[in-house]
């Protein structure tokens, strides 16, 4: 059995392991940090900590929704990072007979996102390998902002959003 956390961006759903999911939360006030990614949204305080924020309909290049928006903060390697979505939908648990491997083509969806697809009842659930999200090069960028925005060497570059 694994228990996904679900949500949805446009008109799919998604899932992650709950184990990596540490909250969710409605979006927070978000600070612009030079030269990130484009679907890296920038970063926000939870309880004095500083989140990077991924928009994940950007980085699958979806349009956001925006109706019920939510940010699930999820362990990555030894850092947090959140997850803008559209929606978070339930909590499911997906025995293995309901779990299949990822198709070779997936409707231009890179399947290296994936780890596979969660069929329940009539609800297809693309399971998200979230260690996958980032590139290397990607996480190098990432990390070097939060470290200069945490020592207070960003320059004043932040800006409220």
């Amino acid at each position: 059995m694994q228990k996904v956390a679900v949500f949805r961006i446009a008109d799919e759903n998604f899932g992650i392991p709950i184990e990596r999911v540490v909250e969710i939360i409605k979006p927070q006030k978000l600070f612009t940090v030079p030269f990130l990614p484009d679907f890296l949204s920038g970063v926000m305080s939870v309880r004095g900590i500083i989140i990077p924020l991924m928009d994940l309909r950007r980085r699958f290049g979806v349009q956001p929704t925006g109706k019920k928006e939510r940010v699930i903060l999820v362990r990555f390697e030894t850092e947090k990072i959140g997850f803008l979505v559209d929606e978070m939908k339930e909590i499911l648990m997906l025995t293995p007979q309901e779990i299949s491997s990822p198709p070779a083509v997936f409707r231009g969806f890179r399947t290296e996102y994936m780890t596979g697809l969660g069929k329940k009842n009539d609800m297809i659930i693309i399971l998200l390998n979230i260690d996958n999200l980032l590139t290397s090069e990607e996480r190098i960028v990432l990390k070097d902002s939060i470290v200069k925005i945490e020592d207070g060497d960003g320059s004043g570059t932040a800006e409220r959003r």
